[in-house]
This record gives C-alpha cells, structure tokens and sequence, in this order.
C-alpha cells in the first residue's frame, strides 16, 4: 500500500474520486432551451453515508473552484480550497457527514464542458458547447444525487458562485434540502460583478492564442489573457485593508523603484504569480462559460421581481452568512436575501462576520465564520437525530 501523504489523507477521509455518467447519457435539457448528452459529471466524496442516508452534505464550489475541497490539487500539488473548513474533527466533520463534492459542468476538472469531446464531432466541444447556468450545474448536481441514492441532502453548503448554487437548490427542490449555508453571495449578480466578469473574457477573447476558442485544435493556450483575467478577478476577492496589510507599497527584491515595467511593487509581482499559476489548472473556455452563468443568475427576475416568492413555503432552514469587507458581494447581498426569507415565513439566520479580508474570507481561517458554520449544522444535526445516527460507526 502506497503510504505517502495523500493516499494517507485519503484514508482518513474514506475519500472516493469517480466521474459518472448522468442519465444513462441520455440529454439533459438546459435553461437555454438546448440539450446535450452525454453528461459526465466529477465528483469526491468524503466521510460514510449512515444507514438512513440522511448525514450527506452537498458543497457547491465557487468560480475557480473544483471537486478537490479537500484532497491536494493534482495539478498544483496545493492542499484542497476547502481543506480548512472539511475533514475529520473539522468544522464539516468527515466523523459525521457525508460530503459530496462534484465539478460543475461547463468546468474542466472532468465534468463536461467545453474541452469534452462532442460526440458529434469527435472533437473538443470548444465554444459548440451549449451556455450554462447556474440552474444548469444544480440540475446535474440532483442527478448526481439520484445517482448516490440520496433523496436528501442534510446540508447544501458554498461561498460565492457556491452560494448561488444552495439558493438555487433551495429554491428549485426544496424537498431535497434539509438546511442550506449560502455564505457571501447574492441573489441576483450586480452589473458591476457582469463588468468585471467581461473584462476578464475580453483580455481571454484579445489573446491572438485563443484562437476564436478553436485553441486545442491549434495546439495553442490563450495563457496571457486568461492570466489577465485572474489578475483582475482575483483584486475583486481583497479588500484594500487586505492588500495594504499584506503589501502596502513594499517593492519587490530591491531598494528603489526601476523607472521600468518590472513588477517594481510585491502587489505587482503577486498578481503576476497569481495569473500564471492558474493558467497552469483551469482552461480558458470554461472560465468564459463560467462567468457567464454568473451573470445570468437573477433569482428575483424570475420570479416577477419578489425573491420572496422563490422560497414561499419552503419547509428548508436557512443560514446566511457575509463578511464586513466583501465588496464583491457584500453585505447587503445577503441581507436582501434574508429579508425575501422573512417574507417568504422561513427559518432564517444571519451572521455578518467582522473580517478585513474581503470575499476570499470564506476560505480563509476565519474563526468567528467558522464557529457559525460548526454550531448551525451541529443544531440542524440534533434536530434531525444525525449524531446519534453515526455513533459507534
């Protein structure tokens, strides 16, 4: 038996990797009104789904996210984006859940989207690949569900594009969800975040690699673009107190500016690094498909304008969550949701967090978030009859 770390984490873990392939490869039909199949979806489970099946939770990943929440990335070699918050004795206890984590479709760790192969072609989707929402990727989440034999989830969980997803799952099945953490999200995306989302696709778009999408055909990667584009989503995931404290204007490696367009400032240079590292693990269609199923997300727009109406009898409890320096989605993302709650007669609580460490918060060692996270499902645990469930295991 391979000992290194990882297989040993695994272990611990009980960890399963698999891709499954959704309704037998039959269609699934989108929001788009198009429909395309096969439909492989790439998941990790963690933990020992109990007799009843009722201790799984669903974590919902964010914009560059994946299924790898725990287990060290394959690519980077770097610890889970959720490995803080997930395993045994942590806040989403892998003793007492079952977690399931899945790629999103139209991602590119596994689960189908643009760098799939079209069946029709025998070639990389490319930009053929049908557009995606949010409601889409939850659709196959379900499916995924189904696949498990799970007809409930105790728990959907996620930050960010994460977030959207559990309101989505809240919304659309109810019956599917026990309790549901949408944590520094929004509703419905705000014309600022859709700017900031077109930036980034037009600095891919401008990269002469990216060739029109047809980049795999040329054996060519559009790296530069798609750096620029982390470049400038990952400013919108600080705060300024966070980048202040972090880098203020410390130069990088010496002891006067150069009068030049080096990264004379670590701010520069850490950006720089940011970008192309994550041209090394994520494709450049799938950032251009993600982004746009954010800015798609409108839940009041579907429902005449009144959140409240998504919700109305849901028999789901809610906790919301948000942070003090989030600019991308702040605080007033969540409590707009909360209110819709309210009206809607739900079981609802909300925690702003006091953090200056602006939206990437969520993933970061932040205990106050952390304490919120553990006594919500530890109380939605007992109210179930969860931990006398697993007991003795």
């Amino acid at each position: 038996m391979d000992a290194t770390p990882g297989n040993d984490l695994s272990r611990r873990l009980n960890a399963v990797e698999d891709t499954v392939t959704l309704c037998g490869g039959m269609p699934l039909a989108l929001d788009s009104g198009a429909s395309f199949g096969p439909v492989d979806i790439a998941y990790h489970t963690y933990g020992h789904l109990n007799a009843d099946k009722s201790n799984a939770i669903v974590v919902c990943h964010a914009l560059t996210g994946d299924q790898y929440a725990v287990l060290p990335h394959p690519v980077t070699g770097k610890p889970g984006w959720w490995s803080s918050l997930i395993g045994p004795g942590k806040v989403i206890d892998t003793d007492v859940y079952y977690v399931i984590c899945s790629n999103v479709i139209g991602g590119c760790m596994g689960s189908s989207g643009p760098r799939s192969t079209n069946p029709e072609t025998g070639q990389p989707y490319m930009l053929d690949f049908p557009v995606v929402t949010v409601a889409d990727m939850v659709r196959a989440q379900v499916l995924l569900l189904d696949h498990l034999g799970i007809d409930q989830a105790f728990a959907v969980v996620g930050g960010s594009m994460g977030g959207m997803q559990v309101l989505q799952w809240a919304a659309a099945y109810p019956e599917r969800v026990f309790c549901a953490l949408p944590i520094a999200t929004c509703a419905r995306y705000s014309a600022q975040n859709i700017a900031f989302d077109e930036v980034g696709r037009q600095a891919i778009m401008a990269d002469l690699d990216w060739c029109g999408g047809r980049y795999l055909l040329e054996g060519k990667n559009p790296h530069k673009g798609l750096a620029v584009a982390r470049m400038a989503a990952h400013i919108t995931y600080l705060s300024e107190a966070a980048l202040t404290r972090k880098f203020g204007r410390k130069l990088q490696g010496k002891d006067r500016i150069g009068y030049g367009f080096e990264a004379d400032f670590e701010v520069e240079s850490y950006l720089r690094h940011q970008g192309s590292t994550f041209v090394e693990r994520f494709d450049a269609n799938s950032y251009l498909y993600i982004t746009r199923a954010m800015d798609y997300f409108d839940m009041p727009g579907e429902h005449d304008g009144h959140l409240a109406k998504a919700f109305r009898g849901t028999p789901v409890h809610f906790c919301v969550i948000s942070f003090s320096s989030d600019w991308l989605f702040p605080t007033r993302d969540s409590q707009a949701i909360v209110r819709a709650l309210n009206a809607a007669a739900a079981s609802v609580s909300f925690v702003e967090v006091q953090s200056d460490k602006g939206h990437d918060a969520f993933l970061l060692d932040e205990p106050e978030f952390h304490d919120t996270v553990r006594g919500f499902l530890a109380g939605m645990a007992e109210r179930r009859g969860i931990a006398a469930k697993t007991e003795g295991r």
